[in-house]
């Protein structure tokens, strides 16, 4: 979805209700009663407005019906790491890449709640004043992006949880169920999975792309993270994408959209397509032979409101005989079940979250979450002779040296609010020592090329070797790497895609007259993915991956870098080595692709993260698995046997002793747990493997139990990276078909 600048439009076009006349029963109609069912209320709303006012409801500017007394709405918002693109200050969490990277699913959840609530305060805000129908004001939001980040290069994995299925479901599910809250028949806002399906890049191309992906790839890893998040939280929107898969938009896919979306995991809510993806139809993939048949074939497959403006033409369908008006209504129906349950056509005010106000906007207990959630986000790679934490008494002077070192829009991300402070590193340390400690910023490069005006990369390493400790904090951001047209342009990348996980040539030259000058050098990557770290991880004294922090990355920063929080974040992607590593990006097959198929040895792996503290596990327990439908209770003991307190991040992998029949994941993981532990203190977890996590995929794409045994790693990470602790499992019985 491109970002589309807000017009100036008169007060009556942003208003729900225009000056003409309403019928003076309106506020008694039916579908006001709220001690009516919802399915009452909707039926009595749809069969009083004419065709013409069906289809111009359709669309995500959804129009006035001023005769019954119904304001505008507009379905596009967005709150992928907090309320977006509000004028308002709301809080702004890390981007979603970083949040998954705490592995802190009740931290995410806890997320999801606030933005809700800062949602629900300014779309109460509107409804009292009368005025509905404005952009990025609707508690419809189009989040959580739960592709599968499959390749590094791709510019918007920022916005995904990363490579695995498991970990982007969990992720996904925390999102969902803090954006919506407890009750489904009063929804605090909506939630939507997208984009659906198969859609991690090419950018320049997506309008046009056929991504192809076999039966089994299909289900082992791009939909497993959708089917959870309709069948276990149900969720109430879908987007489809824009991309074609197997040949056919995914938009207009009766496979995706009826077979599977609708009928095998009885999803009962509303789908969106992408925004103008329904151009692409008869425009870019070339599949129709005009826009009516377009949107028909769209409507009739499950697509049931448009990013768009093409789906009034849904009344020409119907009236030359393409399309039934009961299609019509089918959609029309989950459309108003949904704003039924946001409130939207009830008494102002009313109903369990009426009465939340603009004074939740980042109050203090939300931006301490944003803290909360930058410093778990943060992963430390090296920590060479223990140069971290920093010792504050002993330092007189911090060179800060990179593009990204004071560069307070960088730490946003994309898809991004407005925060009223949004703290970079340079301003924290300021702010945190005053004059006890000089610190000297010193950009001194882009992100690909020297500054025109300034001094030379020489000069700014002299001047840095004045300090006792030279941070260089680089990387890139946003307005290189994310989505087709509002990123790239330059030497490394795009159309908002990557062409190299290396990080651009300058930035490592400047690192190297940096090293020269003998100082400890510590480096800060800032990026919505990983870098190859190829000189980095060699020359470093410290290197930490800080992601785009949020508006407390520089808080969040200092504390790890003087001990006042312990480092725990941990990768939700794989680090690979080079370029050379890496499959062609425009193929979808996931022959060595992520750690669970990646035969090579990686930079850093899936799952890594390193502490100033150390755990060790031991008394690894499973129960046994005596019938293919039945579940496995794993336990293990945790203990942290290191000098300071610190929380771990506990992975638990399978590994199916393999057999030559079947593909499968070299192994994957099922579960993970962030624990706290003061020194020498213990702790014991037990995990839960249900049939679904003791699955495999089959190449015809089904989920199925096999009797066999299976070895299980509980750890800080991945068998063969991570101190941890194998048992060996054995499952007996028949197959057992799961899904």
């Amino acid at each position: 979805m491109s970002f589309f600048k807000n017009k100036c439009l008169p007060v009556a076009a942003l208003c729900g209700l225009l000056a003409l006349p309403v019928d003076s029963r309106a506020q008694d109609y039916p579908f006001r009663d709220t001690t009516l069912s919802i399915e009452r209320r909707v039926d009595d709303l749809i069969s009083r407005l004419t065709l013409e006012e069906k289809v111009k409801m359709m669309k995500h500017e959804a129009e006035a019906v001023p005769r019954l007394g119904v304001g505008a709405y507009n379905w596009w918002n967005e709150a992928l790491h907090g309320v977006a693109r509000t004028n308002e200050h709301v809080t702004v969490f890390p981007q979603s890449i970083g949040m998954a990277a705490t592995f802190d699913a009740e931290g995410l959840r806890r997320a999801g709640d606030i933005a809700s609530t800062e949602g629900r305060a300014l779309f109460n805000h509107d409804m009292r004043e009368g005025c509905t129908g404005r952009q990025y004001r609707g508690l419809t939001y189009w989040t959580p992006n739960i592709n599968i980040f499959r390749d590094p290069r791709w510019g918007r994995g920022q916005e995904t949880y990363g490579e695995d299925p498991y970990l982007t479901a969990q992720m996904g599910m925390a999102m969902v169920r803090g954006l919506e809250g407890p009750d489904p028949l009063h929804l605090k806002a909506v939630a939507c999975a997208k984009h659906f399906a198969v859609h991690s890049g090419p950018e320049p191309l997506r309008n046009s792309f056929d991504a192809r992906s076999s039966a089994y790839d299909l289900w082992d890893t791009y939909l497993p993270a959708f089917r959870d998040l309709v069948t276990k939280v149900g969720v109430h929107g879908v987007m489809c994408a824009y991309n074609r898969l197997n040949g056919t938009p995914c938009c207009g896919s009766n496979p995706l959209l009826t077979d599977i979306l609708r009928h095998q995991w009885d999803f009962q809510g509303y789908v969106t397509s992408d925004c103008y993806a329904l151009n692409n139809f008869m425009r870019d993939h070339k599949t129709h032979p005009n826009d009516t048949a377009a949107v028909t074939d769209a409507l009739l497959t499950g697509t049931d409101l448009e990013c768009g403006d093409k789906y009034p033409l849904l009344r020409a369908a119907v009236e030359n005989g393409a399309l039934s008006e009961r299609s019509v209504n089918v959609s029309l129906r989950r459309l108003f079940t949904i704003l039924m349950k946001i409130g939207f056509f009830d008494p102002v005010g009313s109903g369990p979250y009426g009465s939340i106000a603009l004074d939740t906007l980042e109050c203090d207990a939300h931006k301490a979450h944003a803290l909360r959630m930058a410093r778990e986000s943060m992963v430390l790679l090296e920590n060479r002779r223990h140069t971290l934490p920093l010792n504050a008494r002993k330092i007189k002077h911090i060179a800060l040296v990179g593009p990204n070192a004071d560069n307070p829009k960088m730490q946003l991300g994309n898809y991004h609010g407005k925060a009223s402070e949004n703290i970079t590193l340079y301003k924290e340390l300021q702010r945190r020592f005053g004059e006890r400690m000089r610190v000297t910023c010193l950009p001194a490069i882009g992100y690909v090329a020297p500054l025109e005006d300034g001094p030379s990369m020489e000069q700014v390493a002299r001047e840095a070797a004045k300090a006792d400790v030279i941070i260089y904090v680089g990387g890139i951001s946003a307005d290189l790497e994310g989505e087709a047209g509002d990123a790239g342009g330059v030497e490394g990348f795009d159309g908002g895609d990557r062409t190299s996980i290396a990080l651009p040539a300058v930035q490592t030259r400047m690192m190297q007259l940096l090293k020269a000058t003998k100082r400890p050098l510590i480096v800060v990557n800032m990026s919505g993915c990983t870098m190859d770290y190829a000189w980095e991880s060699r020359h470093a004294d410290a290197l930490i991956q800080a992601w785009y922090g949020g508006q407390a990355t520089g808080t969040a920063l200092a504390d790890i870098l003087f001990g006042d929080y312990n480092p725990s974040g941990r990768l939700p992607l794989t680090a690979y080595k080079s370029d050379v590593d890496l499959p062609d990006f425009h193929d979808y097959g996931m022959a060595n692709r992520t750690y669970r198929y990646f035969t090579g040895e990686p930079r850093y792996p899936f799952g890594y993260g390193l502490s100033y503290t150390t755990f060790d596990y031991s008394a690894l327990s499973c129960t046994p698995v005596t019938q293919t439908d039945g579940e496995a209770q794993v336990s293990v003991t945790v203990t942290n046997s290191g000098r300071v307190a610190g929380d771990e991040v506990v992975q638990l992998y399978l590994t199916h002793v393999a057999q030559a029949d079947r593909p499968q994941p070299l192994c994957a993981l099922k579960g993970f747990r962030r624990v706290h532990l003061q020194p020498g203190e213990s702790a014991t977890l037990t995990f839960t493997l249900t049939p679904d996590e003791l699955a495999l995929t089959t190449p015809r794409g089904m989920t199925v139990v096999q009797p066999g045994e299976v070895d299980i790693f509980v750890g800080g990470g991945q068998p063969r990276h991570a101190r941890g602790i194998t048992t060996r499992m054995a499952i007996e019985g028949e197959p057992n078909q799961v899904m």
